[in-house]
């Protein structure tokens, strides 16, 4: 058997012999590099133009996002006016049909460059881009509570529309917030067990209805998610039909909390408490429409 020391000075040995094929493996990794951003340059994932390092925003599609923050209603989320009293607001719309989510955030108001985003994603495949959209979600996943206590679920495709498109775009987003935050997340916990039409154009009550019985508690749920609290994920949120439907079933599995996360939101130009907010013209949950650029 071999002394440590002499072992030690073998294992360095080796080292300094294999030195000179790192190093060039190493080269050869940086040069690859180049020829690839020099044949395909890393661009905007908003406009499409050439940027400096890949999943980077232009300055000017940079500048455009409007990030989310402050005072929202304590049930969606909805951004409402700083001047209103009290440490817990709702908006008219919660206040007249609390929502079954508690907490519904967004990384972005939904926009030109948000939409882009997501619909690259969703019919680009542009696969990459949700790592993009989480590292900017962390920030509000956080707000909901310590990633230890959080349990991570996407919201699901029909299978007809998973077997179509090849992924779950909501998913790759969650592997990619556990992967950033360290929350748990589990695929599994909601199936969708029947197609649904596309809610464009529809009213808020023709979508709750085309929603309604949509998805159901994977069998073993309950076990997996009593006690938790659930963040349901989802790349936009419109009219927010396909995320109650959703939550309402996650409550029915005996978690403590369920909240909602998403990429973008969209916002009235100048929300009012005051108000309920109608979002069915602005629906942009089931688009149609194919993005390759």
């Amino acid at each position: 058997m071999l002394h440590k020391p002499v072992m030690a000075t073998m294992a360095g040995d080796a080292e300094k012999e294999n030195a000179p094929a790192v190093a060039w493996l190493g080269g050869l990794r940086v040069a690859a590099r180049a020829i690839v951003d020099y044949a395909l340059p890393p661009r905007c994932p908003g406009c499409g133009v050439i940027v400096g390092e890949d999943r980077q925003f232009c300055l000017t599609c940079w500048s455009s996002l409007d990030f989310l923050g402050g005072p929202g209603c304590v049930h969606c989320s909805i951004p409402l006016p700083a001047s209103l009293p009290g440490g817990t607001i709702a908006c008219g719309a919660c206040l007249a049909e609390p929502p079954p989510f508690e907490g519904a955030p967004a990384a972005v108001a939904y926009g030109p460059v948000a939409r882009a985003v997501a619909l690259r994603l969703k019919y680009g495949r542009r696969t990459g881009h949700a790592r993009l959209m989480a590292r900017l979600m962390a920030r509000q996943l956080a707000a909901l509570g310590d990633s230890d206590a959080l349990l991570l679920a996407s919201v699901p495709l029909h299978r007809w529309r998973l077997w179509s498109r090849g992924f779950n775009q909501a998913a790759l987003v969650v592997d990619e917030l556990a992967r950033l935050t360290g929350a748990a997340h589990d695929h599994h916990l909601l199936m969708r067990v029947r197609p649904t039409a596309s809610l464009r154009g529809k009213s808020r009550r023709e979508r709750e209805r085309i929603v309604a019985g949509a998805f159901a508690l994977a069998p073993d749920a309950r076990r997996r998610v009593a006690g938790r609290h659930l963040v349901l994920v989802d790349d936009v949120h419109a009219s927010g039909a396909t995320l109650r439907a959703a939550a309402r079933v996650l409550r029915r599995s005996g978690a403590a909390r369920v909240s909602a996360l998403t990429w973008a939101r969209v916002v009235p130009d100048a929300p009012d408490a005051g108000n309920i907010f109608d979002f069915a013209s602005l629906d942009s949950d089931m688009q149609v429409e194919r993005m390759t650029g």
